[in-house]
């Protein structure tokens, strides 16, 4: 007996808010995460109690979320978690705010937004992603999944 294994890969196009080029696994929630007491920026870890994420790191993974949410103490936290070396790989989130922006660009993380499809829809925590944010093209390599035995 042996097993199909399928790998698909999907092409998303978006806007640069921050350059570069990087790659990792994808890390995804329909929450907004709050810096200021939603992480601790000494691990990467979500600390917000009622978020989807609790205790899940997403240091070097490519953070797919809806966008910020809570004070300008964001891009503080966020910050940190740069120069604790647990920032996440590359941001990809639909709403463009100041926090957003700022803490996208104080983490040095390849970001981007205004996609011409939800990645929210198009990506599952596990799947590979690579962002080229100067192209503004998102690669996609879903999770892997294995379709029954074969004789």
């Amino acid at each position: 007996m042996s097993s199909i294994v399928m790998e698909r890969t999907l092409v998303i196009r978006g806007r640069k808010v921050v350059g570069g080029v990087a790659e990792g696994e994808a890390l995804v929630t329909r929450d907004r995460i709050s810096g200021w007491g939603g992480i601790d920026p000494r691990t990467g870890t979500v600390v917000e109690t009622r978020h989807e994420l609790r205790g899940q790191s997403f240091a070097g993974k490519v953070l797919v979320f809806p966008g910020a949410k809570g004070s300008s103490g964001w891009s503080a936290m966020f910050h940190m978690t740069r120069l604790m070396n647990v920032a996440p790989a590359a941001f990809l989130f639909n709403e463009m705010t100041t926090k957003m922006a700022l803490g996208a660009v104080v983490t040095h993380s390849p970001a981007m937004t205004g996609f011409d499809r939800d990645p929210l829809d198009c990506i599952e925590t596990g799947d590979w992603v690579r962002v080229d944010a100067d192209r503004g093209v998102v690669e996609i390599t879903k999770k892997k999944t294995t379709l029954g035995d074969r004789p």
